[in-house]
Protein backbone atom coordinates (compact mmCIF):
# COMPACT_ATOMS: atom_id res chain seq x y z
CA UNK A 1 0.00 0.00 0.00
CA UNK A 2 1.23 3.64 -0.64
CA UNK A 3 1.89 5.61 1.95
CA UNK A 4 0.20 9.15 2.03
CA UNK A 5 2.64 10.52 4.97
CA UNK A 6 6.46 11.31 3.31
CA UNK A 7 9.60 13.77 4.43
CA UNK A 8 9.54 16.92 2.57
CA UNK A 9 12.60 18.65 1.92
CA UNK A 10 12.92 22.17 3.70
CA UNK A 11 11.88 25.13 1.61
CA UNK A 12 14.16 27.91 0.93
CA UNK A 13 13.99 30.76 2.56
CA UNK A 14 11.44 34.03 1.27
CA UNK A 15 14.62 36.23 0.50
CA UNK A 16 15.62 33.45 -2.04
CA UNK A 17 12.65 32.63 -3.61
CA UNK A 18 11.72 36.73 -3.71
CA UNK A 19 14.71 37.21 -5.36
CA UNK A 20 14.08 34.93 -7.96
CA UNK A 21 10.10 36.53 -9.09
CA UNK A 22 10.73 38.48 -12.08
CA UNK A 23 7.42 39.72 -12.42
CA UNK A 24 5.89 41.78 -9.95
CA UNK A 25 2.31 40.34 -9.88
CA UNK A 26 3.16 36.80 -9.46
CA UNK A 27 4.14 37.86 -5.81
CA UNK A 28 1.37 37.13 -3.21
CA UNK A 29 1.01 33.96 -5.48
CA UNK A 30 4.44 32.75 -4.42
CA UNK A 31 4.18 33.99 -1.03
CA UNK A 32 1.11 31.95 -0.88
CA UNK A 33 2.88 28.51 -2.00
CA UNK A 34 5.93 29.28 -0.03
CA UNK A 35 4.02 29.08 3.43
CA UNK A 36 1.87 25.83 2.06
CA UNK A 37 5.03 24.27 1.38
CA UNK A 38 6.55 25.43 5.10
CA UNK A 39 3.24 24.21 6.72
CA UNK A 40 3.17 20.94 4.63
CA UNK A 41 7.48 20.70 5.71
CA UNK A 42 6.46 20.82 9.27
CA UNK A 43 3.59 18.26 9.40
CA UNK A 44 5.56 15.53 7.26
CA UNK A 45 8.03 15.79 10.19
CA UNK A 46 4.97 15.40 12.67
CA UNK A 47 5.31 11.78 14.17
CA UNK A 48 1.33 12.04 15.31
CA UNK A 49 0.40 12.18 11.46
CA UNK A 50 2.74 9.41 10.77
CA UNK A 51 0.95 7.43 13.91
CA UNK A 52 -2.58 8.23 12.09
CA UNK A 53 -1.66 7.08 9.02
CA UNK A 54 -0.46 3.47 10.57
CA UNK A 55 -3.71 3.51 12.58
CA UNK A 56 -6.07 3.79 9.41
CA UNK A 57 -4.09 1.33 7.47
CA UNK A 58 -4.39 -1.25 10.88
CA UNK A 59 -8.17 -0.25 11.07
CA UNK A 60 -8.68 -1.23 7.06
CA UNK A 61 -6.86 -4.57 7.91
CA UNK A 62 -9.22 -5.15 10.71
CA UNK A 63 -12.20 -4.54 9.01
CA UNK A 64 -11.36 -7.40 6.60
CA UNK A 65 -10.54 -10.18 8.97
CA UNK A 66 -13.52 -9.43 10.79
CA UNK A 67 -15.61 -9.45 7.15
CA UNK A 68 -13.94 -13.38 6.69
CA UNK A 69 -14.51 -14.45 9.80
CA UNK A 70 -18.01 -13.26 10.34
CA UNK A 71 -19.15 -14.81 6.73
CA UNK A 72 -20.41 -18.18 8.19
CA UNK A 73 -22.84 -16.34 10.88
CA UNK A 74 -24.14 -13.87 7.76
CA UNK A 75 -24.90 -16.88 6.20
CA UNK A 76 -26.23 -19.01 9.27
CA UNK A 77 -28.96 -15.65 9.67
CA UNK A 78 -29.65 -15.53 5.81
CA UNK A 79 -30.47 -18.98 5.94
CA UNK A 80 -32.41 -18.37 9.27
CA UNK A 81 -34.63 -15.59 7.47
CA UNK A 82 -35.52 -17.47 4.64
CA UNK A 83 -36.83 -20.30 6.24
CA UNK A 84 -38.71 -18.13 8.75
CA UNK A 85 -40.50 -16.72 5.48
CA UNK A 86 -41.14 -20.18 4.39
CA UNK A 87 -42.51 -21.10 7.91
CA UNK A 88 -44.42 -18.10 8.39
CA UNK A 89 -46.39 -18.57 4.99
CA UNK A 90 -47.42 -21.84 5.69
CA UNK A 91 -50.96 -22.82 4.65
CA UNK A 92 -51.59 -19.39 3.08
CA UNK A 93 -52.02 -18.32 -0.35
CA UNK A 94 -49.41 -16.24 -2.64
CA UNK A 95 -46.05 -16.16 -2.43
CA UNK A 96 -45.45 -14.52 0.40
CA UNK A 97 -41.45 -14.07 -0.16
CA UNK A 98 -41.07 -18.03 -0.82
CA UNK A 99 -40.07 -18.26 -4.44
CA UNK A 100 -37.21 -16.19 -3.86
CA UNK A 101 -36.37 -18.00 -0.61
CA UNK A 102 -36.53 -21.29 -1.70
CA UNK A 103 -34.48 -20.31 -4.76
CA UNK A 104 -31.69 -18.98 -2.44
CA UNK A 105 -31.68 -21.70 0.09
CA UNK A 106 -31.14 -24.28 -3.48
CA UNK A 107 -28.17 -22.12 -4.57
CA UNK A 108 -26.55 -22.04 -1.61
CA UNK A 109 -27.06 -26.14 -1.27
CA UNK A 110 -29.34 -25.93 2.33
CA UNK A 111 -31.68 -29.16 2.00
CA UNK A 112 -35.30 -28.66 1.07
CA UNK A 113 -36.58 -31.82 2.60
CA UNK A 114 -39.80 -31.60 3.89
CA UNK A 115 -41.05 -28.62 3.18
CA UNK A 116 -43.97 -27.66 2.99
CA UNK A 117 -45.33 -24.93 0.43
CA UNK A 118 -48.98 -26.37 0.48
CA UNK A 119 -51.02 -23.99 -1.68
CA UNK A 120 -48.42 -21.51 -2.22
CA UNK A 121 -47.92 -19.26 -5.66
CA UNK A 122 -44.70 -20.13 -7.18
CA UNK A 123 -45.04 -19.70 -10.75
CA UNK A 124 -41.62 -19.65 -12.35
CA UNK A 125 -39.64 -21.61 -9.08
CA UNK A 126 -36.39 -22.66 -10.27
CA UNK A 127 -34.70 -25.84 -8.26
CA UNK A 128 -32.99 -27.95 -10.68
CA UNK A 129 -31.09 -30.51 -8.52
CA UNK A 130 -32.76 -29.69 -5.06
CA UNK A 131 -33.03 -32.31 -2.37
CA UNK A 132 -36.98 -31.95 -2.25
CA UNK A 133 -37.95 -35.71 -0.68
CA UNK A 134 -41.11 -35.83 1.03
CA UNK A 135 -42.02 -31.95 0.62
CA UNK A 136 -45.43 -30.86 0.04
CA UNK A 137 -46.67 -28.85 -2.70
CA UNK A 138 -50.30 -30.07 -2.82
CA UNK A 139 -52.47 -27.67 -4.76
CA UNK A 140 -49.55 -25.06 -5.34
CA UNK A 141 -49.74 -23.15 -8.46
CA UNK A 142 -45.72 -23.95 -10.17
CA UNK A 143 -46.42 -23.39 -13.64
CA UNK A 144 -43.47 -22.69 -15.73
CA UNK A 145 -40.84 -23.74 -13.01
CA UNK A 146 -38.06 -25.20 -13.23
CA UNK A 147 -37.22 -29.12 -11.26
CA UNK A 148 -35.12 -30.44 -13.71
CA UNK A 149 -33.12 -33.47 -11.82
CA UNK A 150 -34.96 -32.61 -8.23
CA UNK A 151 -35.54 -35.30 -5.92
CA UNK A 152 -39.15 -34.97 -4.74
CA UNK A 153 -39.23 -38.30 -3.44
CA UNK A 154 -42.14 -39.15 -1.42
CA UNK A 155 -43.22 -35.36 -2.05
CA UNK A 156 -46.86 -34.48 -2.04
CA UNK A 157 -48.20 -32.31 -5.32
CA UNK A 158 -52.03 -33.50 -5.19
CA UNK A 159 -53.59 -31.17 -7.11
CA UNK A 160 -50.59 -28.47 -8.61
CA UNK A 161 -50.35 -27.21 -11.30
CA UNK A 162 -47.17 -28.24 -13.47
CA UNK A 163 -48.10 -26.81 -16.70
CA UNK A 164 -45.12 -26.34 -18.76
CA UNK A 165 -42.96 -27.26 -15.72
CA UNK A 166 -39.25 -28.39 -16.40
CA UNK A 167 -38.92 -31.65 -14.87
CA UNK A 168 -36.48 -33.62 -16.82
CA UNK A 169 -34.85 -36.59 -14.95
CA UNK A 170 -36.55 -35.58 -11.66
CA UNK A 171 -36.84 -38.46 -9.32
CA UNK A 172 -40.63 -38.51 -8.63
CA UNK A 173 -40.58 -41.75 -7.48
CA UNK A 174 -43.69 -42.92 -4.74
CA UNK A 175 -44.74 -39.12 -5.41
CA UNK A 176 -48.19 -38.19 -5.23
CA UNK A 177 -49.32 -36.76 -8.24
CA UNK A 178 -53.37 -37.74 -8.22
CA UNK A 179 -55.03 -34.60 -10.01
CA UNK A 180 -52.09 -32.41 -11.27
CA UNK A 181 -52.18 -30.26 -13.92
CA UNK A 182 -49.11 -31.71 -16.08
CA UNK A 183 -50.35 -30.15 -19.33
CA UNK A 184 -46.94 -29.35 -22.16
CA UNK A 185 -44.65 -30.44 -18.87
CA UNK A 186 -41.27 -32.50 -19.83
CA UNK A 187 -40.86 -35.54 -17.86
CA UNK A 188 -38.09 -36.74 -19.89
CA UNK A 189 -35.97 -39.24 -18.10
CA UNK A 190 -38.15 -38.49 -14.97
CA UNK A 191 -38.51 -41.33 -12.75
CA UNK A 192 -42.05 -42.50 -11.71
CA UNK A 193 -41.49 -45.90 -10.46
CA UNK A 194 -44.54 -45.67 -7.38
CA UNK A 195 -45.73 -42.74 -8.39
CA UNK A 196 -49.77 -42.16 -7.97
CA UNK A 197 -51.03 -40.60 -11.26
CA UNK A 198 -55.30 -40.57 -11.15
CA UNK A 199 -56.55 -38.18 -12.53
CA UNK A 200 -53.56 -36.11 -13.21
CA UNK A 201 -53.52 -34.15 -16.74
CA UNK A 202 -50.71 -35.22 -19.39
CA UNK A 203 -51.70 -33.47 -22.15
CA UNK A 204 -49.00 -33.08 -24.73
CA UNK A 205 -46.99 -33.91 -22.18
CA UNK A 206 -42.96 -34.70 -23.11
CA UNK A 207 -42.15 -38.46 -21.72
CA UNK A 208 -39.56 -39.39 -23.51
CA UNK A 209 -37.21 -42.34 -22.01
CA UNK A 210 -39.58 -42.05 -18.36
CA UNK A 211 -39.24 -44.55 -16.38
CA UNK A 212 -43.01 -45.64 -16.31
CA UNK A 213 -43.52 -49.54 -15.84
CA UNK A 214 -43.92 -49.66 -11.68
CA UNK A 215 -46.48 -46.36 -11.49
CA UNK A 216 -48.67 -47.28 -8.92
CA UNK A 217 -52.07 -45.70 -10.36
CA UNK A 218 -53.16 -43.87 -13.47
CA UNK A 219 -57.00 -44.34 -13.48
CA UNK A 220 -58.31 -41.42 -15.23
CA UNK A 221 -55.40 -39.72 -16.25
CA UNK A 222 -55.71 -37.83 -19.73
CA UNK A 223 -52.55 -39.05 -21.85
CA UNK A 224 -53.95 -37.35 -24.58
CA UNK A 225 -51.52 -36.41 -27.46
CA UNK A 226 -48.88 -37.46 -25.33
CA UNK A 227 -45.28 -36.74 -27.09
CA UNK A 228 -42.55 -38.99 -27.46
CA UNK A 229 -44.54 -41.85 -25.37
CA UNK A 230 -42.23 -44.97 -24.36
CA UNK A 231 -43.11 -48.37 -26.31
CA UNK A 232 -46.29 -49.79 -24.74
CA UNK A 233 -47.08 -46.88 -22.28
CA UNK A 234 -50.33 -45.72 -24.28
CA UNK A 235 -51.65 -49.60 -24.53
CA UNK A 236 -50.77 -49.89 -20.51
CA UNK A 237 -52.11 -46.79 -19.36
CA UNK A 238 -55.17 -47.69 -20.97
CA UNK A 239 -55.58 -51.06 -19.61
CA UNK A 240 -55.26 -49.58 -16.23
CA UNK A 241 -57.93 -46.85 -17.05
CA UNK A 242 -56.62 -43.68 -18.61
CA UNK A 243 -58.13 -41.94 -21.14
CA UNK A 244 -57.37 -39.81 -23.70
CA UNK A 245 -59.86 -36.97 -24.25
CA UNK A 246 -59.68 -32.76 -24.83
CA UNK A 247 -58.13 -31.43 -21.34
CA UNK A 248 -61.24 -30.13 -19.15
CA UNK A 249 -58.89 -28.08 -16.85
CA UNK A 250 -58.73 -24.25 -17.28
CA UNK A 251 -54.96 -23.15 -18.39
Amino acid sequence: MQRVHLSRQRPEPWAEVGVSIRRRWLVPLAAIEWCLSWTAYVLSNWAFLEVLEYAGTFSILVVVVLYFVERPDRIKQKHYQAWQVINTAQGKGGSGGRLEALEELNRDGVSLVGVDAQGAFLMGLRLDRAPLARANFAAADLRNCHLRAADLNFATLAGANFRGCDMANANLENADLSDTDLTGADLAGANLAGANLERAELLECNLAGTRWRDIAAIKGANISQIKNAPDGFVAWAMSRGAVAAASSKLR
